[in-house]
């Protein structure tokens, strides 16, 4: 059975093939086109996205076809992101997912977004199966999960206010770095001292108990005022090209030693050795490695964390032709009135 995913939920325009049989699964192309132009405006524009999307969603899934030797007539099923994102640019990849679907007379089956993080690790570590606990983290997200099998999620936890990405993206415009920031604060921060500042670890003390409301949440304003107030001292001392380095580490060492604490948290509690990270987040490696040693200290040395490369980390249409293969096999499919959702929550078993 071969899947083609359609991905165009922010600025990446992404098509991918997989391939099952006998239960194994193969990636067999992917394609994403990035659009760059949003790094003048310091954020995706979306307007200029969807327009990029209209522009970019033929010409990548053909080359996606190609890159896997499949003919448009050997594609059993169209997997594509509906939700959530930016109702635009998700509306571009829906529409050509529903009239190429209805045209070849193969179902078509919509995937959250979300979930499709979820599946990522999984197409290159075959071990990064459930039941696990689950970190999202991207620009809009960032949510934990327990995951006992494919389809069964329960939230844990979640941000109450900034996604971890934003609040990488907001520091670094604060920093002077460029759009989007995650790379470059974690290159810079490697240069710096971890000793030099020291920013607060929101909602996180010893005095948290499970079944306590914020166990599981996380909080990134504050921190992000924080660095606001340490720039502008910066600034007003002359010093922030000398300070920079020493502020980026600050704030990565602060919001990756929360988002670790939390991880190994639910993966305790609910006796979970495997750990599965996913979003544009997670390829950062200060967040691999804080997990995995936080993991091996707490959980045992049986503990696993899984994190996906930065090409599926990134937004990208493999992780939605897996999901949809998923629920492809589970006999659901979707109707040709299939619409896009900018808000579309994981559906959760309470």
């Amino acid at each position: 059975m071969r899947v083609l995913g359609i991905e165009s939920s922010c600025d990446e325009t992404s098509a991918a093939v997989i391939s099952s049989q006998g239960g194994d699964v193969t990636l067999d192309s992917l394609v994403i086109l990035s659009q760059d132009v949003h790094a003048i405006f310091g954020g995706v524009v979306p307007e200029i996205a969807s327009r990029a999307h209209l522009a970019a969603v033929a010409p990548v899934v053909k080359r996606a076809l190609a890159d896997a030797s499949c003919a448009l007539d050997q594609v059993d099923a169209i997997g594509v992101t509906n939700g959530p994102g930016l109702v635009g640019a998700l509306l571009v990849g829906v529409s050509f997912a529903k009239s190429l679907a209805a045209s070849l007379g193969v179902p078509v089956i919509g995937v959250n977004h979300l979930e499709g993080h979820l599946f990522a690790t999984a197409l290159e570590n075959t071990d990064a199966v459930p039941p696990f606990t689950a970190l999202l983290v991207s620009g809009g997200h960032t949510m934990l999960l327990d995951v006992p099998a494919w389809g069964e999620y329960h939230l844990l936890g979640a941000t109450r206010d900034d996604a971890a990405g934003e609040a990488f993206d907001k520091t670094a415009k604060l920093l002077g770095l460029p759009y989007p920031g995650g790379r470059h604060i974690e290159a810079l921060a490697r240069e710096g001292d971890p000793a030099r500042f020291r920013f607060p670890r929101p909602m996180l003390n010893g005095g948290q108990r499970l079944g306590d409301a914020d166990y599981y949440d996380v909080s990134f304003s504050g921190l992000k005022t924080a660095v606001l107030h340490a720039v502008r001292d910066a600034e007003k001392r002359g010093a922030l090209d000398e300070e920079r380095p020493h502020l980026a580490r600050a704030f990565q060492d602060a919001l990756i030693e929360t988002l670790a604490a939390k991880t190994v948290r639910a993966a305790v509690a609910h006796g979970r050795t495997r750990i599965v990270l996913g979003g544009g987040v997670a390829c950062n490696a200060a967040l691999i490695n804080a997990v995995r040693n936080l993991a091996r200290s707490q959980v045992g040395s049986e503990a696993t964390t899984f994190a996906p490369s930065p090409r599926l980390a990134t937004d990208n249409a493999a992780m939605i032709a897996r999901a949809a293969l998923f629920h492809l096999e589970r006999g659901e499919r979707s109707e040709l009135s299939l619409n896009a959702f900018s808000s579309m929550p994981l559906a959760c078993t309470p």
